[in-house]
């Protein structure tokens, strides 16, 4: 006999399957539908990129770095979603001979992260095509989703639900609301936001699925993979940052001052740490979630080890 909780897990995956097949898109002829970025408007807004804080730059200048940064967003999307995939198709496999409705779901979900991979290449063509040559992508997906899908099921799980959910909260909060970004750029966080909705249901449920599989020993060990994940990731944005912030000082027409280069870089940096790093874990309902499965020792033992990258960014 299915249990109360299993059977409410059910009902929520086969509503998730439900919205799947009634938002279903396709890329091209839903999202691109013919048309080009239009480089005249901003891609990230200013919440998100920081720019405002670059006052030395012109207004086209600062436009030029929402590009930029819209650029890595999209790569850093379709760098994500390569170990998300690849997790999701690992826990569906519990579900093989069991919860045929559970399983649907996350067949859906590794299918639709699969098209948003192949959404982020085809972003990445585009974008190429329109801006002057030198950008760089520094981070190997393939290398960064071996790292870390080497961590524990629950870390993974844990970063999964992270990522999605600051998606979902920089579309409603930010790109939604900002008129001044290319249409079509809005059009593709979107469409993305569309099916990560769902994504972030299951995500949740497979958690807490996985945490209670964990004796408390377990979790406390598996407590420490996600310090150690924010940690690699936060490697990675430094060495983005810098990436894209050497890019934007090599089509500049005029060279920056020392000064001025420094905080172009130190702006980067904060930008990412907040875009993919600090909005997400200052989330109510991402804390409610952690909260819910860890004791306040544990949380306080990752918002120590936070604490670092926290107090560098102020949006």
């Amino acid at each position: 006999m299915q249990t109360a909780h299993h059977t409410a897990d059910t009902k929520r995956y086969a509503k998730c399957i439900e919205v799947s097949k009634r938002i279903r898109w396709d890329i091209e002829r839903d999202v691109i539908r013919g048309r080009e970025f239009d480089f005249s408007k901003k891609f990230l807004p200013d919440g998100l990129t920081l720019a405002r804080q670059l006052d030395f730059l012109s207004a086209d200048e600062r436009r030029l770095v929402s590009q930029i940064q819209g650029r890595t967003y999209a790569n850093m999307f379709g760098l994500v979603e390569r170990f998300i995939c690849a997790k999701i198709l690992e826990v569906s496999r519990d579900y093989s001979f069991g919860d045929q409705t559970a399983l649907e779901g996350l067949v859906r979900f590794t299918d639709e992260e699969l098209k948003h991979q192949a959404l982020f290449r085809r972003i990445e063509e585009m974008i190429a095509a329109g801006m002057l040559p030198g950008y760089r992508f520094m981070p190997q997906p393939n290398d960064v989703a071996g790292a870390v899908l080497g961590k524990s099921t629950w870390a993974v799980l844990a970063l999964t639900c992270h990522i999605e959910l600051f998606t979902l909260e920089h579309y409603r909060q930010s790109i939604e609301r900002d008129s001044e970004l290319s249409d079509l750029w809005k059009d593709v966080f979107l469409f993305h936001w569309k099916e990560e909705s769902q994504h972030a249901i299951m995500d949740e449920m497979e958690w807490a699925r996985e945490d209670a599989r964990l004796t408390p020993a377990e979790r406390d060990k598996a407590v420490d993979d996600p310090i150690e994940l924010v940690a690699a990731v936060d490697g990675l944005l430094q060495m983005q940052s810098t990436a894209d912030a050497d890019y934007f000082h090599g089509v500049r027409k005029a060279p920056l001052t020392a000064p001025q280069a420094r905080k172009l870089r130190d702006t980067m940096l904060a930008a990412y740490r907040w875009q993919y790093i600090v909005s997400g874990v200052k989330l109510d309902r991402f804390q409610q979630i952690l909260g819910g499965l860890i004791t306040e020792g544990q949380l306080q033992r990752i918002g120590a080890a936070l604490a670092p990258i926290m107090q560098t960014v102020e949006p």
